[in-house]
């Protein structure tokens, strides 16, 4: 590839006729649905999501109703898209009975279209884990799980506030494996007096189980957790450096590509759900504190949903609706957005997936493209949209490069 600084032009194929301001999508993004449980057995120090512990019995059918008149009342805005993956997310979705997990899957598909092909996607912590409700959950349609392990070591599970140990981890890996053939398994590293060995060893044994995608990410002490208030010893950047650049080439070594800063996949395993997300396509979000993209011709809006889980139930029994923020994002925040996401992807995205996702000219932004290769941090091709190594360690910088 020629080294020298390309000054970016808009692609041939793309309309440099339209206004700079304002956005027209000739077509519309695939779109995905995402549900929210909001519950854990157990709030863990690290997280700061939107998840309460569950300290006395949550109210499943409640919650359950209150997701169907989710649903519906979002219905309007997506009249005849169908959706091409599910994600239940949380919290921790294998709470659900497996009644229940049926149940909401029957609403949906009652009431929207589904690819034939659609990906089924719910997080499981390993301590509720169980054989007959996975098998269950398989039965109902659910075709991909994750896995929430973090470490294989029972002493670092401690150290995290994970309420199950090494033995269990192991288990419901397993278990998962007599029921599907699409598994993420959940790693964490950088964790509070992490060894280097210690961070390998975890990820030999996550690998020794063969599971198709796993997920790798650095432990960060984000704010309004309670790390972030009692920060445990985390190991120093020198040897963080030396933890990822270690199990990046382990993992490359056992056959799985990189094809998101934190996903780890093989052949046909990649996770469409998050490919969809990261490429700027639409989502539904239902359920407590869910967040929803979704794309019109000529907008783009976000929204949000109550955050309690009783107080987004009592809200959807009573007024039919639990938005509490909803938003149209204007255009000059469009680059930003798109380039927060695809970024992301290791390889990128084609140059005119741009427009077709936002709406507006690659032109409008030709002085930041030309002005992150001239930074090493973009690669110097006009029909890629891809940060460079450089770009991809130092990707806050290139993101924010886009902010208007």
């Amino acid at each position: 590839m020629n080294t020298s600084i390309l000054k970016f032009k808009p692609h041939s194929g793309l309309n440099t006729s339209k206004k700079l301001s304002g956005i027209n999508l000739t077509t519309l993004p695939p779109l995905s649905l995402y549900v929210h449980f909001p519950w854990c057995v157990k709030k863990c120090p690290y997280c700061d999501f939107n998840s309460h512990e569950n300290k006395k019995s949550f109210n499943e059918n409640a919650y359950i109703e209150a997701l169907r008149k989710d649903l519906e009342s979002t219905l309007p805005l997506i009249w005849g898209r169908p959706i091409h993956s599910i994600f239940i997310g949380g919290g921790t979705p294998s709470l659900l009975s497996a009644a229940g997990l049926d149940q909401i899957l029957a609403d949906i598909r009652a009431r929207l279209p589904m690819a034939p092909d659609i990906e089924i996607t719910l997080e499981a912590n390993p301590s509720s884990v169980e054989s007959g409700k996975f098998e269950s959950y398989a039965a109902s349609g659910v075709n991909r799980i994750s896995i929430g392990v973090q470490s294989f070591q029972t002493s670092k599970l401690e150290s995290l506030g994970r309420i199950h140990n090494a033995d269990e981890a192991k288990l419901a890996v397993l278990t998962a494996q007599k029921y599907f053939k699409l598994i993420n398994i959940d790693l964490m590293y950088g964790l509070p007096q992490q060894t280097l060995s210690e961070a390998i060893d975890d990820l030999q044994q996550a690998l020794a189980f063969d599971t198709g995608h796993i997920s790798l990410y650095q432990l960060t002490l984000e704010p309004n957790t309670l790390f972030s208030s009692n920060p445990p010893t985390l190991p120093d950047e020198d040897l963080i450096d030396d933890m990822q650049e270690a199990l990046l080439s382990l993992l490359q070594k056992n056959g799985y590509d990189r094809y998101e800063i934190s996903a780890f996949a093989k052949k046909k395993h990649s996770c469409w759900h998050n490919q969809n997300y990261w490429s700027f396509g639409d989502y539904v979000g239902i359920g407590a504190g869910a967040h929803g993209k979704i794309s019109f011709p000529e907008k783009i809006m976000r929204t949000v949903k109550e955050k309690h889980p009783e107080t987004y139930i009592r809200k959807m029994t009573d007024d039919g609706q639990a938005v509490i923020e909803e938003k149209i994002v204007a255009s000059k925040e469009l680059p930003f957005e798109f380039m927060l996401n695809a970024l992301r992807l290791i390889h990128g995205v084609p140059a005119p997936e741009f427009e077709n996702r936002t709406g507006i000219t690659l032109l409008q932004i030709s002085k930041q493209l030309s002005l992150a290769q001239e930074k090493g941090l973009l690669i110097n091709d006009i029909n890629q949209l891809q940060a460079t190594p450089l770009g991809l360690r130092f990707l806050n910088n290139l993101q924010e490069l886009f902010l208007p």
